[in-house]
Parts: C-alpha cells; structure tokens; sequence
C-alpha cells in the first residue's frame, strides 16, 4: 500500500510549497479549464490608403502585418491555447460565411501555429504588398458594419469556451463612410451589439496625413474610456514600437485566479478578485508521439497485483499512513475528507503593525486581491475603507487563506498599497492588498551559523565606495531569461524553417570591462585591506587531508543522539528531520535508505524496531 503522503502530493490537489513547478503549471491549466480561452480577431483596412508609403518609407499595412506576425509568434511561446483570426475589409475579393462583399477572412480563429505564421509572413515588405494586391485587391465600396458582422459570426462558430473575445481594428481611416450614412449607421449599430454580447472592439489607429480625428466616427464606435486603465493614450500610431505598445497592452487579460469573499466576521464579508502579479516562466512540457504516424500518444496507468499479476481495479485499492510501528488503513471517503479544510476564502484573524512583518516571512511569490463588485454589492467601498485604515495606521491584515476546496489553509498577511500614477495621471500601481504567505512553526529550520568575523571601518568604507560605483537603475523587465530565449528561438527556427535560429542576448552576464572602468583600483585597494599578501584568487586550494600530518577520516555529524531517534520513531515524528540528518543518521547505524526522505524514515523505522 502507498503511503498516505505520497497520496497527497501524487493525486490530491497539491500546494504550491510541495511542487511548486506542477502547481503552477497547473493553474495555467486551469485557467483555460474553467475560464475558457482567449480569443481574438484582428481585423484590418485593405483599402489603397492602407498601402500609401509614409515619411519613413514604410506603409501602414505593413506595420500592421509585422505587429500581428509577431503576436502570433510570441502566442505560439507564452499562449497556444488561444484562439487567433484575421480578417480584411475593403478588398476586392470576398470570402465569408455570409458572403458579404469586401470582406476576406484569411484566417479563421483557430490556435498559432507554423503554418499561419509562414502565410502572414510572405505579406511583409514591398513583395508582399504587391502579393496581396495582386491576390485580394481593393475596393472601397465596404461596410464596416458587414465585417464587424463576419468577425461575430467566426466567434459564434468557435465550439469551445470563450473566456475573452476581442477584435483590433486596424486602419488609417478616420471617417470610412462620410458619404453613405446607412453604412454609417449600421456600423454603429453592429458596434453596439458586438458590446452587448460581451466583445470588446479596439481601435489601432494609424497614421494619416493631416491626423487622424476619432471624434469624426469611432468615437461612437469604440469604449476609448479603456484606454485610459491601460495607460494608452488615443494617439495614432506613426512607429511599429508605439504600435506594438498598444497592441501588447491589449491583448494581455488579466486573469483572476480566483473570486473569493473576504469574511471580516461571521456577518460581514466582501468579495475579491484573486491575481497572480509573477509566474515563474518554465519551458513547456514535451509530449511524446508515435514514431511511425507522430500521433500524440495517451498514457494510461493501471496498477497489477505484485503476486498475482492479475488487474486491480480502484476498488481494490486503499492507502495507509505509517504512524510509530503500526499502519494506519484508510478508505477512499477518509482520504476525501481529510483534504477538506473548509470552504475557500480569506477569513480575518486580526491586525499587526507593518514592521513586525521580515523579509524571511516571504516563503512564496505573493499574489494580489482588487475588490469585486460581482458577487457582493458594495464590496468595493468596504474595501477602500479597509485600504484606507491600514495605509493610514500603517498596519497589516492577518488572515487564513484557502484559495480552493481540497487546498491545506495558509496563514497570509495582507500588505496594503496605495495607488500611484505618473505625471500623466496614468496608473504605474493599483490600489489594493499584497497577500504576503507566512511560514507556519513547522516551515522553520534550525542552522548552525558561522561566528561573524568582525571587519575594519577601513574596510567597510572601501566596500562602500565600490557598491556606490556599480549601482544603477534596476528594472525587473529588462532581464529575460536567456535559457528560455534561446529554447523558443530555437523551436521558431525549426517550425519556420530557418536556416539557423537567432542568438538570444544574454543580459544576466556581467558587463565585466564596464565594471573595471568604473571601479579603477578600488577592488585592488580592497584586496589589500582585507587579503594577506600572498593570497591568489585562482591558486589551487589546499585540501585539510593533505595539510594534516596524517590522513583524516571524515565524520558524521548527527544532530540528535540514539536514544532520542529512537523516540522520534515510537511517535512517528521522523518526518520533523531534514533529508540531509536522516542520511547522516543511516550512514552511522551502517543502513541503506536511498535517496527519497520517507526511504531513510523507513530504513530507521525497521532498525529501531529490530534494536
């Protein structure tokens, strides 16, 4: 029988301090399970003022092409789940459903993939414009009301769970039906249903001489309100960097990881999202395929008896806890309701001023709660004044946290956070609580620490000047991580047959002829302080066997003495030791563990009840 531990870490829901990495993975997962996915269509002016050169040489069209093809690029790394659509407008050619004329679909909403990107990809530059000419056309007889219908009805098609629908319009013209007010209208009307039905129409505006006025018809057509939460500014886009600012800012929904109620007492709560403001980025999980077809292959697990061979059935299976010399049998409704630990949600247990909180409580990235107004009405000002107080008094919210059903209970700390904007009255930080993890007494661990050898103010004054001379200005998005980088280049190279993949800069290193500039000889000055004289960095250490007059033989440091292992065994709490005491614990009674925490726990278990 497995052991009640290996259960919960194996196939119950699991906690983020036991597998960090699955957890994680996980809620990326789960996201698109219950949420649904992300969808979004990019809807682009084909007209001739599409394709008139500007100052620079380039043309909207083609800026606006590069901006999608590297969405779809960076989606097939960060999002392949979501679902991507171009469609065209005011092209000769039609091809649509509803065979409305001018309208093209070129591709319907589906995920990012090799193939999509090679066909985007031969509509860049000169070439590509003079493809697109050749192969669609132009006409300016459009509606746009008729393709913000098509891209409606390509959602409608989509038979999986929408969490987010969006289209981006992209065009350089700012009254596209001055003369025809029946298109105009119908365009306006198409707009409103499409925020009735719950997508979301975006403008990317382009550069247009003479400028592009929103107020003469997209004012009515799209919600500019939004720009403003995002810091975007309603400016036409003359650069594919301003363009792709816009376009990033966008597409990137902030998903709520979940709603929960934050209960003050027994009757009195108020509702909150639940964010995630950091996700370690890992590489994806390779899947395994059949050789002959590349078929994905499914694994099924299915468990045999070891004497008999013969199938068992979850039925015929229990698990056991070993507690002290006796196992402890569990049935599948047992184990069910040991994971339960009340249902989700923040639940106050009191206040702390902010200073009681260390650095070392912080055992887990934290996360971030915004008041929702969706499942209590008023949620929001009880939050603010709750805000209010705790920035004014300078004090910290503490709580338990159960973040799902089936989740162990966390003791959290809420951080209040003021708002903050830039000069522009954009927001840079929104209002609301950082939820701080707190470790438990278990969490805690006793190491034995060196004696602190004392330094000179000599010393401390030279250290100073050289951490004054390398200071700069740290900014958390201005360091990819290079392994990443590299890996999705190099699978871009292989999926769109490039000779050879793009070397990813790698920004973690040491810009070391940089540092020498700026430090001079203080490091040398410093090396003088604090070495003896005849100290060489790269010289070969001197091994303590070989400086000893004879060989010595290297001893187990045990923590705990026999007699107190062998009541740790009688009371089962073995699992209180490190990994690393329990294997100097074996080695010294002469036992073969492995390498896994409960195989060493095993092997004392079985020599103390022998002994």
């Amino acid at each position: 029988m497995s052991d009640w531990v290996s259960y919960y870490r194996s196939e119950g829901p699991r906690e983020e301090e036991e597998e960090e990495l699955d957890e994680e993975r996980a809620e990326a997962v789960a996201d698109y399970k219950f949420l649904g996915r992300d969808s979004l269509i990019f809807l682009v002016d084909a007209s001739k003022g599409m394709f008139e050169p500007d100052g620079d040489g380039g043309t909207p069209f083609d800026m606006t092409i590069q901006c999608i093809w590297s969405v779809y690029t960076s989606k097939i790394i960060s999002s392949d789940r979501d679902l991507l659509g171009v469609v065209f407008y005011g092209t000769e050619k039609n091809k649509n459903c509803a065979d409305f004329k001018h309208v093209y679909v070129l591709q319907e909403l589906g995920n990012p993939g090799a193939k999509r990107v090679l066909e985007l990809d031969q509509y860049k530059g000169d070439k590509g414009q003079i493809l697109f000419r050749d192969t669609f056309g132009h006409n300016a007889d459009y509606s746009l009301g008729e393709a913000l219908w098509a891209c409606s009805n390509l959602f409608s098609d989509v038979r999986v769970r929408l969490s987010h629908k969006r289209i981006m319009l992209f065009t350089n013209e700012d009254d596209p039906h001055a003369n025809d007010s029946a298109k105009a209208k119908l365009a306006r009307t198409r707009a409103s249903d499409l925020r009735d039905t719950g997508i979301i129409l975006d403008l990317m505006h382009l550069k247009k001489p003479g400028g592009f006025d929103i107020s003469l018809f997209y004012r009515d057509i799209v919600n500019i309100a939004e720009d403003e939460d995002l810091g975007i500014q309603p400016e036409q886009s003359e650069k594919l960097e301003h363009l792709m600012k816009k376009v990033r800012a966008k597409e990137t929904k902030k998903r709520t990881l979940a709603r929960l109620n934050l209960y003050l007492n027994k009757d009195l709560s108020l509702s909150v999202g639940v964010y995630n403001l950091l996700r370690k980025a890992y590489k994806p999980y390779p899947v395994k395929l059949y050789r002959e077809t590349n078929e994905l292959v499914k694994i099924k697990t299915r468990m045999f008896n070891a004497k008999t061979g013969s199938l068992l059935l979850p039925s015929d299976t229990k698990r056991a806890q070993t507690y002290g010399n006796r196992q402890i049998v569990l049935e599948k409704e047992e184990t069910e309701e040991l994971r339960r630990f009340g249902s989700p949600g923040l639940y106050l247990i009191g206040f702390k001023p902010l200073s009681m909180l260390k650095q070392h409580h912080h055992i887990r990235p934290s996360q971030f709660i915004y008041p929702e107004e969706s499942l209590i009405n008023g949620s929001t000002t009880l939050f603010n004044a709750l805000l209010m107080k705790c920035l004014e008094r300078e004090m910290m919210v503490l709580c338990r946290y159960t973040a799902r059903q089936n989740i162990p209970p966390r003791f959290v700390a809420l951080i209040p956070q003021e708002e903050e904007v830039d000069e522009q009255k954009v927001q840079i930080a929104p209002p609301g609580f950082h939820i701080i993890f707190l470790p438990y007494a278990d969490d805690k661990r006793k190491v034995d620490f060196t004696e602190k050898v004392p330094a000179s103010q000599e010393q401390v004054d030279k250290m100073k000047e050289i951490v004054q001379k390398l200071r700069f200005r740290y900014r958390i998005d201005s360091f990819e991580n290079p392994v990443l980088q590299q890996h999705f280049r190099n699978l871009e190279a292989l999926a769109l047959d490039m000779l050879e993949p793009e070397q990813a800069e790698d920004l973690t290193m040491p810009k070391v002829e940089e540092m020498d500039r700026r430090l001079g000889n203080l490091v040398e000055e410093f090396k003088e302080l604090v070495y003896p004289p005849d100290y060489n960095p790269r010289g070969k250490a001197v091994k303590q066997n070989e400086a000893s007059d004879g060989p010595a033989k290297k001893r187990l440091k045990v923590e705990i003495s026999k007699d107190e292992l062998r009541s740790h065994v009688q009371n089962g709490t073995l699992g209180k030791f490190t990994v690393s005491v329990l294997k100097d614990a074996c080695k010294l009674y002469g036992l073969k563990g492995g390498g896994k925490k409960q195989e060493l726990m095993d092997a004392l278990t079985e020599y103390f009840s022998e002994h």
